[in-house]
């Protein structure tokens, strides 16, 4: 699959209305760029039974959420506000699939509450925990209420990883589910964050399926996520249409009708959205350009996580002689980069630069780190502009705060 370029041909008049009316930096989401990957992955995939679930650790905007959901797509929660926020935006509660980690008693109490009927679990004391609310649960409600459990356990692909467990503890977990008039029907496979090469999916599914066939009760296997998106305009892409194919071909070939869980993040929505910020301030290093923006690192994801560089566009003439160019936020911290060794035209006060591909781990990961408000996010569809979420403002500093 080409990249397809965040919000192409957006006119320097269209953004510059976009900063006048909801004010920089800015979140702009292309609502008709979503909608296209949202439909080319779908159609990658020819295996019958098939759900996608999106990922909203990546981006949880309601307004992103309610366009997954008219996608026929379900929702993939790694937290309890995952969930929260799928609830908010319509999802019903069998559309959400739980897979997370570390879970208290009270938040897996809330978890079942909210009707989440699905979990995938990362331990054996987390299945514990899960059966042993469950069966409490049991004997507080009327005789017929109780919920009926999928249950899975996350499979641990490496001793460099803290997630999952291994086949060795499938006697255990069995046992422990039977105790609890459960069954153990399901295996999530997850490959690790922001992996672009398609192989290292494709390669593992034979061996996942034989893991997954050795509990007695399987019945669906959630096969990723961590799938990537190529944040260098050149870089290697994942490739849908091949991995689709694979898994579509090999699941189906199995003596059993297994359900199909796959749950894309990061590379469904990365591509869709763009911030814009204005520059505040030139200064040269003898060739090296030094741009001032009145945003901040803060409104990207956390960098020694997810990944440094996001390319950088202007609207200046393409032929103009280009610059060394380091792009700095309105921060004091020394490592406030949003861009560092671009190559940029020289550029003035007031001209407004776009970061490309902000859309998972954009908003999501952005902070009040030293005490700066987060911008608003806007949706681009059917040739208008909606506010789906509001700036911020200096009192949000003040917010739960005793004075």
């Amino acid at each position: 699959m080409e990249k397809v370029q965040a919000i192409p041909n957006l006119e320097l008049k269209l953004a510059q209305e976009l900063l006048q009316v909801y004010g920089s930096p800015l979140y702009v989401y292309d609502g008709d760029i979503l909608r296209q990957t949202i439909a080319h992955i779908t159609k990658s995939f020819s295996y019958p039974r098939t759900k996608f679930h999106f990922a909203s650790v990546t981006n949880g905007n309601i307004a992103l959420l309610k366009i997954f959901q008219a996608a026929g797509w379900g929702l993939h929660a790694n937290t309890p506000g995952d969930i929260y926020l799928g609830l908010n935006a319509g999802f019903l509660p069998g559309d959400i699939v739980y897979s997370g980690s570390n879970l208290s008693w009270e938040e897996m109490s809330q978890v079942l509450d909210w009707g989440v009927a699905t979990l995938n679990l990362d331990s054996i004391s987390q299945l514990r925990l899960c059966c042993e609310v469950f069966l409490f649960r049991a004997k507080t409600q009327r005789r017929g209420e109780e919920e009926e459990l999928r249950l899975g356990l996350r499979l641990n692909v490496s001793e460099d990883s803290r997630i999952g467990v291994t086949s060795t503890d499938f006697d255990e977990a069995i046992s422990i589910t039977n105790a609890a008039g459960l069954k153990l029907t399901g295996l999530h496979f997850y490959r690790g964050t922001g992996t672009n090469a398609t192989s290292a999916f494709t390669d593992v599914i034979d061996g996942v399926s034989e893991t997954a066939q050795k509990l007695p009760d399987w019945q669906y296997l959630d096969f990723g996520g961590g799938f990537g998106y190529p944040y260098h305009r050149q870089g290697v892409a994942f490739d849908w249409e091949l991995f689709g194919k694979e898994l579509s071909t090999r699941i189906g070939n199995l003596d059993r009708n297994i359900n199909l869980v796959i749950e894309p993040g990061r590379s469904a929505v990365a591509g869709c959205a763009i911030m814009l910020t204005k520059v505040v301030s030139i200064k040269w290093q003898g060739k090296k350009q030094v741009v001032g923006v009145d945003s901040t690192v803060a409104n990207l994801s956390v960098l020694s996580v997810h990944g440094g560089y996001r390319e950088i566009v202007t609207w200046k003439n393409p032929i103009s002689e280009k610059y060394t160019t380091d792009i700095c936020g309105n921060t004091t911290y020394s490592r406030d980069y949003l861009g560092k060794g671009c190559q940029l035209p020289a550029l003035e006060i007031g001209d407004i630069i776009s970061i490309l591909d902000v859309g998972a781990y954009g908003y999501a990961m952005s902070s009040h780190f030293l005490h700066r408000p987060k911008p608003a996010e806007v949706l681009l569809e059917n040739n208008t502009h909606r506010l789906i979420r509001k700036r911020e403002d200096y009192s949000v500093l003040l917010n739960n705060q005793i004075v």
